[in-house]
C-alpha cells in the first residue's frame, strides 16, 4: 500500500513539474470581471443602507470569478486583507463590483476589487469599497494548490497594481509569522 501511494505521490510531482513548465503567461484583461446588482431591503440596515457584511460577501464572488478566470481552476479565499469602505451604498441604488488579478505569486493571487454605486434614476456613480483578496488554484483532481500562470503586465498601472500586491503580500506574511510566534 505504502509503495502505490509514492507511485501516485511521484507521479502528481511529475505532472506538477510539467505542469509548471507548460503554464503560458496570461495578460490581466484575461482575468477582469464585473458583477451588478439592486440593492433590495433583505440585505440592508435600518437605515436603507447595504450591510457592510453583504457587500464582503459580493467582494469575495466577485474576485473569485477574477481568479477563477485567470487560473481556469477551482480557487478558494486565502485572505482578505484589506476592506476600505468610503461611501454607503442606499437601498434602490445598483451595486457594480469590478475585479482584476493583481499579482500572481506561486499557487496564490492577489485580486483587487472596486466596488462603486450607481444611483439608477440619476446615473450618478460612487466608488464606495476598494478590496484586496488572496485565492490559491485548486487542482480539480488532487484538490491540492497547484501553479498558476504567471501575468503578462503591459501598462503602467498594471505593474503599479503588481508591485503594490508584493509589498502587501509581505505586510501580510510578516503579520501570519508574527501571529505564529506569539502562539509559541
Amino acid at each position: 500500500m505504502a509503495k502505490k501511494k509514492r507511485t501516485a505521490e511521484s507521479a502528481a510531482g511529475k505532472t506538477n513539474a510539467l505542469r509548471k513548465v507548460a503554464l503560458k503567461g496570461k495578460p490581466i484583461s484575461a482575468s477582469r470581471s464585473e458583477m451588478a446588482e439592486v440593492v433590495l431591503p433583505a440585505t440592508t440596515n435600518p437605515l436603507g443602507k447595504l450591510l457592510g457584511g453583504h457587500v464582503m460577501h459580493l467582494v469575495d464572488i466577485a474576485a473569485a470569478m477574477a481568479a477563477s478566470r485567470h487560473s481556469n481552476s477551482y480557487v478558494v479565499t486565502a485572505s482578505m486583507d484589506y476592506v476600505d469602505f468610503r461611501n454607503a451604498i442606499n437601498i434602490g441604488e445598483i451595486v457594480i463590483l469590478k475585479s482584476q488579478v493583481n499579482r500572481v505569486f506561486h499557487t496564490s493571487m492577489e485580486v483587487g476589487v472596486k466596488v462603486f454605486s450607481e444611483n439608477a434614476l440619476t446615473g450618478e456613480r460612487k466608488h464606495t469599497t476598494t478590496a484586496y483578496v488572496t485565492f490559491v488554484a485548486i487542482d480539480a483532481v488532487t484538490k491540492q494548490p497547484k501553479a498558476v500562470a504567471p501575468l503578462i503586465l503591459k501598462t503602467a498601472e498594471e505593474k503599479r497594481r503588481w508591485r503594490e500586491a508584493g509589498a502587501r503580500r509581505k505586510i501580510r506574511l510578516a503579520q501570519r509569522y508574527k501571529k505564529s510566534r506569539a502562539k509559541d
